[in-house]
């Protein structure tokens, strides 16, 4: 017998790659999950800090997305005035999706929504590291008190299943280290300086494609890897690390002429963040390392990240796949979402 379709109305704060990447995979593809998944995923609100829109029905996600792209949302039916925070309060929704521009230094708005959102019973699946990196514990606890789902495999390698494959497939094993490339902007502009070009020629071919920010001093001086590294020794080895826990240095001073000498001794540089168990104590770094050609980090090639996740029982086990990108990221989303359709709730200790 086929199991009952369960209905997932999902309210949207932020509606940039993330939300768009999402809203993309459910025009296309909303009906496959239906039928494989017995998941109805309906977008039913969106709020940005210019718009908001709401349909309790839910909202055709291609019409949506051509309502964005010709700036036209206020013609949409259910276009209103709410805040995100009236949104949230207000909306018949099931699952808050949070996908707001991130604050690392403390995690707001949207750990304040996440909050909200919990506490009305919602799910909360976040895109968002700030508030995991800084919060995790907390929002954690919560969720588990109100008996919902709190996802946030997004914010580490997009919609590569890195933190899934910790905290799920791996729940069996002690992990021991984790280390990896989980920026794909310094990966890139690395990969760029090993072909020849000088550091300020690769960041500007990055920023030229999208890769690195006008202002890119979040990825290369590392304070992005860092904030990942921190939900890394969170999630996956039950610390209680912030950013500011993680000692940290970027690329900037990385030279045309070293990256020849390594590629001469037969190494890459890569901009590593690590996680490892110092006795009792989680410790987390994040520098550019040399690797030697062998390691299974030193192949990974422009702005693809990968994870090395190092273990008592099944030594080391390497994810490489896309950490960046709406659609990407979007699905790190929906994946959270099919995960809640089986019945799992919240990652435990």
């Amino acid at each position: 017998m086929k199991s009952p379709v369960s209905t997932y109305r999902l309210a949207l704060v932020g509606f940039g790659s993330v939300g768009r990447g999402l809203a993309e995979i459910l025009s296309l593809h909303r009906q496959r999950f239906i039928d494989r998944n017995d998941a109805d995923i309906r977008i039913v609100a969106v709020c940005t800090r210019r718009w908001c829109v709401y349909e309790p029905n839910g909202i055709d996600a291609a019409t949506l997305l051509r309502a964005v792209a010709s700036d036209a949302v206020g013609a949409l039916p259910g276009a209103c005035a709410w805040s995100a925070d009236q949104m949230i309060a207000s909306a018949d929704a099931d699952v808050l999706v949070e996908a707001s521009p991130t604050d690392m230094a403390t995690g707001e708005p949207a750990t304040t929504y996440i909050r909200a959102a919990i506490a009305r019973g919602m799910h909360v699946i976040t895109a968002n590291k700030g508030p995991i990196a800084l919060h995790f514990a907390e929002l954690r606890r919560l969720a588990a008190e109100r008996g919902v789902m709190l996802g946030f495999e997004a914010t580490v390698m997009s919609g590569t299943p890195a933190l899934r494959l910790g905290w799920s497939d791996l729940a069996g094993c002690d992990i021991q280290e984790v280390r990896g490339i989980v920026n794909g902007t310094t990966n890139f502009i690395l990969t760029r300086m090993e072909r020849g070009m000088d550091y300020a020629s690769a960041l500007a071919e990055a920023q030229r494609l999208g890769y690195a920010e006008t202002d890119p001093t979040g990825d290369v001086e590392g304070y992005d890897a860092a904030g990942k590294a921190a939900i890394l020794a969170n999630v996956l080895m039950n610390a209680h690390l912030t950013p500011a826990d993680v000692e940290r240095e970027g690329i900037t001073g990385i030279t045309r002429d070293m990256v020849a000498a390594a590629s001469a001794a037969g190494e890459r540089w890569k901009l590593i963040a690590r996680v490892w168990r110092d006795g009792p104590t989680v410790r987390a770094a994040v520098r550019p390392m040399r690797l030697m050609l062998r390691h299974p980090l030193a192949g990974v090639d422009g702005a693809t990240n990968a994870l090395t996740i190092i273990t008592d029982l099944l030594g080391d086990v390497t994810i490489i796949g896309p950490g960046a990108g709406g659609v990407a990221t979007g699905f790190a989303i929906l994946s959270d979402l099919l995960t809640l359709q089986q019945g799992v709730r919240h990652v435990s200790f």
